[in-house]
């Protein structure tokens, strides 16, 4: 991608534009933060004004750093750019959610973001972080943490709201009871893990999926051989193409 290149764009549910393609600032390899600010406002100049942080990542403080560093020195404006970030699970207590938004605002230094996501459909005691253990995982209310991301939009601080990592299953329970359905469900998705039978639900109902690590995350713990395959290597031979690209 470069600077003259036209970012395409989804319409979600909530009737907002989402550039089709975001960096995910997640730093899973530790790297410092004026690395990440460097990478933040490289892919603003070449193009890119989707960012993806959460909660969970530590990412969030210098993510909105580099953010107002680029709208100070008139590279991007807040009205260009599309911020996303997630509730971490050991915040879906419905009084806690409201105020778990307003930090990331804070860190973020934004009045309002463009997307807010529950990372995860399970509920986790406050203070864990990832990886979780057994002894930490709580019932689950997702009944109470949607109305309270409800309450998020309908105050304006998140101009749509969505989930992460759920279910068909999960995904139909929470629309048996949504006043505001989710504008989007991101997962895992790449061409070793297609979704197939979660995208043509999505579809039907009107939720856009959204693929974290659609270059199946190499080089984490998580990650997978996607890049490395034999199939995705044929074909992106073929094609005189990387086979990230």
């Amino acid at each position: 991608m470069n600077s003259s290149t036209e970012v395409p764009s989804f319409k979600l549910n909530s009737g907002t534009l989402m550039p089709a393609i975001g960096l995910g600032v997640a730093n899973a390899d530790n790297s410092p933060d004026s690395k990440i600010t460097a990478a933040v406002l490289h892919a603003i100049e070449v193009g890119y004004s989707h960012f993806d942080t959460a909660s969970i990542y530590g990412t969030e403080c210098v993510l909105g750093d580099a953010l107002f560093k680029a709208i100070s020195m008139g590279v991007t404006s807040r009205q260009d750019l599309f911020i996303t970030s997630k509730l971490w699970s050991d915040s879906h207590d419905p009084e806690n959610v409201v105020s778990a938004l307003q930090q990331t605002l804070t860190n973020l230094k934004l009045d309002y973001l463009d997307l807010y996501l529950i990372h995860s459909p399970m509920k986790l005691k406050k203070g864990t972080r990832q990886p979780a253990k057994a002894e930490d995982v709580l019932p689950s209310d997702i009944k109470g943490t949607w109305s309270a991301m409800e309450t998020c939009f309908e105050r304006g601080l998140a101009k749509s709201i969505g989930v992460s990592n759920f279910t068909v299953k999960e995904l139909a329970q929470l629309l048996a009871h949504a006043r505001v359905p989710p504008a989007v469900n991101q997962v895992e998705m790449h061409p070793l893990w297609q979704q197939k039978k979660l995208r043509k639900f999505c579809n039907g109902v009107g939720i856009h999926v959204t693929a974290w690590s659609p270059l199946g995350a190499p080089g984490t713990y998580y990650g997978t051989d996607a890049l490395t395959n034999p199939v995705i290597k044929s074909i992106s031979s073929k094609h005189n193409k990387s086979p990230a690209q």
